[in-house]
């Protein structure tokens, strides 16, 4: 335990650093310093309740790919994907439970129409499939799966204000707009 005197409470001032060759200045009592949170909009939590049970359904279905493919491409983009998307349901989850909010549940079906989720009659040919057969479906799932997500975040950095989802949308506005280029190629390169 360090000894000594505490600055907290002591009426020692702040400094504030200026912009490049501005002064410094003396923070007020009370003054936040670094940048005021931005509030929380529906936006934001519609964001997250609808991203997880996307990035579930992504996991799921990239859980199929070791046991049914041994092509590099696919196995590179599932393991990706995996890689991406179970921290980001963590970080997401952790937020709406700061909020007080329940977590959805599973990751339910309702929205394959607007953001490419798989129905479950498209799960289910998925889990049949085996080698090229299950390439082309899973990246053409996963690419329109991605493209759904793409489109959810582009409507949080649209809408949303929270700092930390809308960090979240330009990650995955980014990454998944990259991993739909590769699994372009791979889809391209796959024997007829």
């Amino acid at each position: 335990m360090p000894s000594g005197p505490s600055p907290v409470g002591t009426d020692a001032p702040v400094i504030l650093p200026g912009k490049p060759g501005a002064a410094a200045r003396t923070a007020t009592p009370g003054q936040r310093v670094g940048p005021t949170p931005s509030p929380t909009v529906a936006a934001d939590v519609r964001f997250a309740e609808g991203m997880i049970p996307h990035h579930r359904q992504a996991l799921e279905m990239t859980s199929l790919v070791n046991e049914r493919t041994t092509t590099p491409g696919t196995l590179a983009i599932a393991r990706s994907i995996t890689a991406a998307q179970t921290p980001e349901i963590k970080a997401m989850t952790g937020w709406l439970s700061e909020l007080g909010r329940s977590v959805p549940a599973g990751h339910g079906h309702q929205q394959a129409a607007a953001y490419g989720m798989a129905t479950q009659e498209q799960l289910n040919a998925l889990r049949a499939a085996k080698g090229g057969a299950f390439d082309r479906l899973f990246l053409q799932l996963m690419t329109r799966h991605h493209e759904g997500a793409v489109k959810m975040a582009g409507e949080e950095l649209a809408d949303g204000r929270d700092r930390r989802m809308r960090m979240m949308a330009k990650d995955v506005y980014s990454g998944q707009s990259i991993e739909i280029g590769r699994m372009r190629k791979v889809l391209e390169s796959l024997p007829a």
